[in-house]
């Protein structure tokens, strides 16, 4: 019987046409908007983006301290992963996530190598974090938003994850989402859906991009049949 249900929860269904929605999502609205391929950006190479200061720019703005615990979704081959185990430190805790299963080898490796002790790795699934409840200080989503399929399932299910005073960071860049960005109005738009509020937004250089900062709202998070999808047209973003 186990391994029926394992088969019902990976039948896909179809929606929008050639696109198909995991059986876990349909209780959530559909994105209406399309979406980067995976594994299609990569941003440039660990020596350009430390030359540029990427990555403390990024954690100076997040306010990443010793002893802060962060969860690094998308952590990919763990340029983020590596750079915010140093700054946590030995008292702090990061965990790294991804749906690749090759990618988290390669950084289990790595971390392996480099001794990282305050380093965990974990599998999601493409609608859910599968993240601990009450854990992270601080959740980073950099240069991977775009490549969520089902946004509003994945933020719905990342919230219990936060801590009291926990916030979301985002680093993406202002253009369309299947060219490997999303607009700002529309990243907010989905965000503010399933029950977050935006509490910083800066343009940077450093980061090829912009800076989004996000926190649970004060309200309850709304149900995932009352959620209103978003769709941006024309540069308007129209909610329903």
């Amino acid at each position: 019987m186990k391994y029926l249900a394992l088969a019902a929860a990976l039948v896909l269904v179809g929606c929008h046409g050639s696109e198909k929605r995991a059986v876990t999502a349909l209780q959530f609205p559909a994105a209406h908007r399309p979406v980067s391929k995976l594994g299609g950006n990569s941003v440039s190479t660990e020596e350009a983006r430390d030359d540029r200061n990427e990555a403390n720019t990024v954690m100076d703005l997040a306010k990443i301290h010793p002893g802060t615990t962060v969860a690094d979704i998308g952590a990919g081959d763990g340029y983020y992963t590596i750079r915010l185990a140093a700054r946590v430190g030995a008292e702090g805790k990061v965990l790294a996530q991804d749906i690749d299963r090759a990618a988290l080898e390669r950084l289990g490796q790595r971390v392996e190598r480099e001794k990282l002790d305050n380093v965990a790795i974990k599998p999601g699934a493409p609608d859910d974090p599968r993240l601990p409840a009450n854990s992270f200080d601080r959740v980073f989503m950099v240069h991977m938003y775009h490549e969520v399929a089902e946004p509003y399932a994945f933020l719905w299910r990342l919230q219990p994850a936060l801590r009291k005073g926990g916030q979301i960071i985002v680093v993406d860049r202002d253009r369309p989402t299947d060219q490997h960005g999303i607009p700002p109005l529309l990243l907010q738009c989905e965000f503010e859906a399933v029950g977050y509020r935006l509490v910083e937004f800066v343009r940077k250089p450093e980061i090829l991009g912009y800076y989004a900062q996000f926190e649970k709202d004060a309200g309850a998070r709304p149900a995932p049949d009352a959620i209103l999808p978003c769709k941006m047209t024309k540069g308007e973003v129209t909610i329903g």
